[in-house]
């Protein structure tokens, strides 16, 4: 919502500052986002005295001006056809940047004569689109001043951030109730002079197309036909308001309906009432039924829609926008004026299904108030007459404009229980009053509150207490500690909830790089990952972002292959979060996912980069399972992984044969090439909320540090085993054979070739033994080895090499 200082002391009698006027604002609730002026923006652009214009001696359309500044006289070659001696234009020096057209101004010669400056239009100031001539200011016109405060551009603009619930704030008038009910002035009253009319309308209104089912869609509908209009330009003090806005100005019809919509929060529209067939007869859309809307577009409305029709044909959508054909042009002499209410529901479906933003559909799905319907009509009906002259009908009035008024019974002491604030009565009545609340209080202890009809959001007490203590003032409520139940505090998040950070924290540290992608992905790519046909969007913020991802990978993938494309080949991301495998409630999994490309870069002991492979994917899954919580030691790997993975190279960790917490491996060459990712490319996925919360109930004290002064002692092992048997299968083996020594096992080998038979492979093991409570001798650790090697030959077949 954006106004002018002068807009505003048109409803507000007050000598406050503009910072005064922000720092309010924002006090009450009504968050002030930026405040500029635009006459210091245009300081640099001064009065010019135009002491001389002669013919250009090489140019028909040219004239050679000699230019007072106010600091010397300059010469300027100026092509506008009112430059002439002895008038005061804006003159722009040589270095400035000109706003309409972002041309910074140089020293030059044009057809062989110097020109220092120019003269400028009003498009070229970017006040308007009017560039036939250059600006003309008055004679009294200070030379060398500023120009903006001749042309009263020294307006302050406020922009303003309104909530949904403050539709009464989407008019000047509204802030300006509020800017005194808060001390910052005296509120002028709106009363609208009543016009009686001089003929009756002849075209009516009527209400009765609506079925019983559909009658609050327009409940109220005041028109009015005015004759002998003329349609010219709005005045210039309307046209720099609007224009100080962001709206541009149109004719003075147009604009009119444009400032009181922005002036008093009241939408109002205007038919050209020679393009009117019969009578207005507002009713339901049909289906199928078409509409030119005034921002060029055609629409194909259905039976939801509110319409604004006539005898033949729909003329306008209800609350959102008026129709093309009956809109009003320079050449329209009678109108008649529409100023109705709609359905704040029906008006925001309608504006999302067919995706129109407008002022009026702004406003109406918010709620207007029902009340300013005959004064609204009143006002504007001056402003035509005055702008337009013309002569006015009597109004014509459809359903009834009376809301009943809403009642909230109020106990003055719950604003300091409810909002902190200990206040007495009557400052709590003053405030109420100045806002536009009616008391009753004949029971001191509980009030009957009428809320006034421009208030829509407030329905109980608890809104009563909010107006009073945002009006006083949030910085008065005292800060209170709140008590503390226990000495040490809880966690503020479950065991559940910690695994995502601990997951992503996990990774990090791995040297992965988190990402945060789109939660969409293109169909094509989707179908790489098992994509759900179902799972593509009716209205996609992208022609490639069409489907919800059902991996997390073919993003990551895309990202790469970006940052490939820049220069950087070898990658390692991550990312944490949705990924969707068909629309049922339980189709989303959250899916810590993650991609390597390229080579590893190591140490230079350890031999420096090598080629990523599936055993790094493998590690990085269970890194995060880790930290989220997985028992690790006892997941199974199982050889097989969905499509997007090469065959051989892939894997699964799960938890029994149901609970899939993760995938790795390789990522297939169909894949890589279709997203077109160069060098070796591994990926993983893994499901964190599918990884066991602890059965046990969590204690409040820390896990205890179990640091043995006892030192551990490792043995390696080489199995000879089937080239089918799984190296996980032989370290699950080798960790039960002694759970209270064995601390941990890890390949480091897997060899075939000579000494080692072709249908096998030798696999090598380090198991690590911990002593807890003495040092162990030779004949206990060869007991425990020969434990190891028991475990492994029952459980595999393996035989151990020699």
């Amino acid at each position: 919502m954006k106004f002018t200082l002068s807009w505003l002391e048109e409803h507000l009698i007050t000598d406050a500052t503009v910072d005064q006027i922000a720092e309010t604002l924002t006090r009450i609730g009504l968050e002030v986002e930026e405040v500029w002026n635009p006459g210091e923006t245009m300081k640099q652009f001064v009065v010019g005295h135009v002491v001389e214009a002669k013919q250009h001696p090489n140019a028909d359309r040219l004239r050679v001006c000699m230019v007072d500044n106010g600091t010397e006289t300059v010469q300027v070659v100026c092509g506008a056809p009112n430059a002439r001696t002895g008038m005061k234009g804006v003159f722009a020096a040589s270095g400035t940047t000109i706003p309409g057209t972002g041309m910074e101004l140089r020293a030059t010669k044009i057809r062989g004569e110097s020109s220092n400056g120019m003269l400028c239009s009003e498009r070229e100031m970017g006040l308007s689109d009017e560039h036939d001539g250059i600006i003309e200011l008055p004679e009294d016109a200070p030379i060398g001043q500023s120009f903006a405060p001749v042309m009263g551009l020294d307006d302050p603009v406020f922009d303003v951030a309104i909530t949904p619930n403050r539709q009464d704030c989407l008019g000047v008038y509204g802030i300006a109730r509020d800017l005194a009910a808060a001390g910052l002035g005296e509120l002028r009253a709106f009363r609208p002079d009543i016009v009686r009319g001089a003929f009756d309308s002849p075209i009516k209104v009527s209400l009765d197309l609506f079925p019983d089912d559909a009658k609050d869609a327009c409940p109220c509908f005041v028109g009015r036909h005015f004759r002998g209009v003329k349609n010219g330009p709005s005045p210039v003090w309307m046209q720099r308001r609007l224009r100080a806005i962001g709206l541009r100005p149109i004719s003075a019809l147009v604009d009119i309906t444009n400032y009181v919509t922005y002036d008093l929060g009241r939408p109002l529209h205007v038919f050209d009432a020679a393009h009117v067939t019969g009578d207005i007869r507002p009713r339901l859309a049909r289906k199928g039924e078409k509409l030119q809307a005034l921002n060029g577009k055609a629409y194909e409305l259905d039976e939801t829609m509110t319409v604004i029709a006539d005898e033949a044909k729909a003329e306008g959508l209800g609350g959102v926008m008026g129709g093309e054909e009956s809109g009003c042009t320079e050449t329209t002499t009678d109108v008649f004026l529409e100023v109705a209410l709609f359905d704040p529901l029906r008006t925001a479906a309608t504006g999302r299904k067919l995706q129109i933003d407008s002022d009026a559909r702004y406003r109406f799905e918010r709620g207007v108030d029902p009340a300013m319907v005959l004064p609204g009509a009143e006002h504007a009906t001056r402003l035509i007459l005055d702008l337009c002259g013309g002569e006015a009908s009597e109004l014509v009035i459809a359903g009834s404009p009376e809301v009943p008024a809403k009642e909230v019974v109020f106990r003055p002491e719950r604003t300091a229980t409810l909002g902190g604030l200990e206040l007495d009565a009557d400052r709590q009545a003053e405030i109420l009053e100045t806002l536009g609340f009616g008391l009753d209080r004949g029971d001191p202890d509980r009030w009957r509150v009428t809320v006034p009809s421009w208030r829509t959001d407030v329905d109980g007490e608890a809104d009563i207490v909010e107006e009073v203590t945002r009006i006083h003032g949030l910085d008065e409520v005292p800060s209170v500690p709140l008590p503390r139940e226990h000495v040490i505090s809880h966690p503020s998040l479950t065991v559940g909830q910690r695994r995502v950070p601990r997951a992503k924290r996990a990774l990090a540290s791995r040297s992965l790089v988190e990402c945060v992608t789109w939660s969409f992905t293109s169909s094509s790519l989707a179908a790489l990952f098992g994509g759900d046909r179902s799972l593509l969007l009716a209205n996609p913020i992208s022609a490639d972002l069409d489907e919800m991802r059902p991996s997390i990978l073919p993003n990551l993938l895309a990202a790469a292959q970006r940052n490939q494309a820049r220069g950087f080949p070898d990658l390692a991301l991550f990312e944490v979060g949705p990924a969707y495998r068909d629309m049922t409630p339980d189709g989303q999994d959250i899916v810590a996912g993650g991609i390597r490309v390229g080579q590893m870069v190591g140490r230079a002991w350890t031999g420096g980069a090598r080629a990523v492979d599936v055993f790094d994917a493998k590690a990085d899954a269970l890194a995060a399972l880790a930290a989220a919580g997985a028992p690790v030691d006892s997941l199974q790997v199982v050889a097989e992984a969905p499509a997007w993975y090469h065959p051989g190279q892939s894997g699964t960790l799960r938890l029994g044969p149901q609970n899939v917490l993760a995938w790795f491996g390789t990522l297939h060459p169909r894949v890589v090439e279709a997203l077109d990712v160069k060098g070796p490319a591994v990926g993983f996925e893994v499901f964190v909320e599918k990884t066991p919360l602890p059965k046990a109930k969590p204690g409040r004290a820390k896990t205890r540090v179990e640091l043995l002064p006892l030192q551990a002692v490792e043995r390696d092992f080489a199995f000879v085993v089937p080239k089918d048997v799984a190296a996980d299968a032989i370290l699950r083996a080798a960790r039960s054979a002694d759970k209270k020594l064995i601390d941990g096992a890890e390949v480091f080998d897997v060899y075939t070739g000579t000494g080692v038979p072709d249908d096998a492979k030798s696999v090598a093991i380090a198991v690590r033994l911990q002593p807890r409570d003495r040092t162990l001798t030779d004949a206990e650790i060869d007991a425990v080895a020969a434990k190891v090697v028991a475990a492994v030959t029952k459980a595999t077949g393996a035989s151990l090499r020699g």
